[in-house]
């Protein structure tokens, strides 16, 4: 697939074109705001509930935010649309991952774990992937300082939650040549920012890992809570080379370690930045909250999408969507974030 630009109305949009001439995929990364306030309304009966489409809505009707069950069908409708391969999500409890395998239909797989108990408790990080793109393998590790192994649930000290990171490994077929790819997607914690720069550590000493290992492309898609300026800024900077990382569990830096001549710079790049600024939606914030659309206070960009500085991959187009329909509902209190990359 490759991308077209075209503009309407002096807006760029970009589409796919499905010729299979290049290993080209669509990446989202997506927080998509935990099920708050869950019922027992199937996806099914949601579906049933679907408003007659011929008929006009009142136009920002809905001011607060709405259950899951709701906004469920909007987030996979919208995703779906957009030509998506690979989503790395974010805040989502096991009956949303299973709610959106079910929309998303038997063309779509996923890996993660729940971050409190490894299997199924507390909100996932998961990687969907259209089934295009094989899977090669997978595993979590969790963002703490574990003193016996980063491989268990656990919880860094200050945190308000346990955070883990889901890796996968990927193939992507292109003319008869398979394109191999690692993807880590993860969620740093809100409350601690020691928390934060220790992650982006971990994050950074695991893909400067995958990327000596594979000389493949890595990727990091997430929501860092971390916006790339500002006091709050350290696990940004620490991502992309800005700062040095912090000290970080032996037994993870023992495991992953790589010689000191092995891509010693290596750093992610903020896709936002790589990608032709002609094919770069105007859009910057990704997290706008359940607000009236007026108050824009708390307005940040803190979901990014990373490829490894040892290269193998290019981006042709970098977009910050929208979760806000015509009836005033937000399908989530964050925006999705898209990227057009070649490998």
């Amino acid at each position: 697939m490759f991308l077209r630009l075209i503009n309407i109305f002096g807006f760029w949009q970009f589409t796919f074109i499905a010729i299979q001439f290049a290993s080209a995929m669509r990446v989202v990364t997506y927080n998509l705001r935990f099920d708050s306030q869950p019922n027992n309304i199937t996806v099914q009966q949601s579906i049933d509930g679907l408003a007659d489409p011929l008929v006009q809505p009142t136009f920002q009707r809905v001011t607060t935010e709405q259950p899951w069950s709701t906004r469920r069908i909007r987030v996979a409708d919208h995703l779906l649309s957009e030509g998506i391969l690979v989503a790395g999500f974010q805040e989502a409890l096991v009956r949303q991952v299973k709610d959106l395998a079910e929309l998303f239909g038997k063309e779509w797989s996923w890996v993660g774990v729940g971050r409190d108990d490894g299997i199924a408790a507390g909100e996932f990080s998961p990687i969907f992937f259209k089934n295009d793109v094989k899977l090669i393998s997978n595993d979590s590790f969790w963002l703490s300082k574990n003193r016996n192994t980063p491989f268990e649930p656990s919880k860094f000290p200050g945190a308000g939650s346990f955070r883990v990171c889901t890796v996968a490994h990927f193939s992507l077929a292109s003319g008869g040549t398979q394109r191999n790819f690692t993807l880590l997607n993860t969620h740093l914690d809100d409350q601690s920012d020691a928390q934060r720069r220790l992650g982006a550590s971990l994050l950074i000493t695991r893909a400067r890992f995958e990327a000596v290992r594979t000389n493949s492309p890595v990727l990091i898609t997430g929501d860092f809570n971390s916006p790339s300026t500002g006091t709050n800024s350290g696990a940004y900077n620490i991502i992309t080379g800005a700062t040095p990382p912090v000290a970080i569990n032996a037994t993870f830096a023992a495991k992953f370690a790589v010689g000191a001549n092995e891509l010693p710079c290596f750093k992610m790049l903020d896709l936002r930045g790589q990608a032709p600024r002609r094919n770069v939606s105007a859009n910057f914030a990704t997290f706008t909250g359940f607000r009236v659309p007026n108050d824009t206070s708390q307005w940040t960009r803190i979901d990014f999408i990373f490829g490894g500085s040892n290269g193998g991959w290019t981006t042709q187009g970098y977009k910050v969507g929208t979760s806000l329909s015509d009836d005033g509902l937000l399908a989530s209190d964050h925006r999705p974030v898209f990227a057009d990359v070649s490998v």
